[in-house]
This record gives C-alpha cells, structure tokens and sequence, in this order.
C-alpha cells in the first residue's frame, strides 16, 4: 500500500528544492491522504503557455508521459523534479495485468492551481 508521511516529505524536500532552485522555479508541497506526495509549481522562468490544455494557466502533469510531451528545458525540469521527488527508497511492484498495485507513494506534479495560474517570472 502506498504511504509517504510528514517526515518521509522532509527527507525528500531538499532534493526536490535543489531541482526548483536550479531551474529558478518556486513550488510548494505537500502530502495527501497519507499517499500521495504533490508538488504545485507556482511561477518561475520556464515557459509553459503552450502547455495549458484549458488556457488556463493550470496544468497536471502526466508524469507517465512526461518525455513524450514535454520538450527541451520543461522536459528535463520536470524529469528531475519527479527524480527528486521518489527519492532513492521508491519503488514500484505493481502489475496491472492481475490487478495489483503496490509502490512506495504516488507523484503529483501541478503547474499552477485551478484557483491561482502559473505566473511565469520575467
């Protein structure tokens, strides 16, 4: 069963902090439901316009598909920040073929918030 507490958040923060810093990106993050560990991207130099489905400034990443649609410096941004973000104790032994799904923690990446758009900074 999948599971990421507060403080498996605090030994992965550094890393995923490292990557938001080396891209000048700001971000927040945060565990739900004990599952999932989420990063919302809140504004920074990368330009991801062509990148909101709903023009809306909001976005979530699909992180099985990140290569296929992102290119260039918002490919390799969010290629690292998901690295960082399952840290070296991810794993995943799941088959879907019988059903059965067992991984360390789930990944979210957000490119803005539904309620607040991604501010690319000048």
């Amino acid at each position: 069963m999948a599971f990421v507490s507060q403080e498996d958040k605090k030994k992965l923060a550094p890393a995923i902090k490292a990557v938001l810093k080396k891209y000048n990106m700001k971000g927040t993050i945060a565990v739900r439901h004990n599952m999932t560990l989420i990063v919302n991207i809140k504004s920074g130099k990368i330009d991801f316009t062509g990148y909101f489905f709903h023009g809306d400034g909001y976005t979530q990443v699909n992180e099985y598909q990140i290569r296929n649609t992102y290119q260039g410096v918002q490919g390799d941004f969010l290629t690292e920040l998901l690295a960082a973000m399952k840290g070296p104790d991810f794993f995943d032994h799941s088959d879907s073929q019988t059903d059965y799904f067992h991984l360390s923690h789930y990944t979210n990446i957000n490119i803005g918030e539904y309620h607040k758009p991604y501010q690319l900074a000048a």
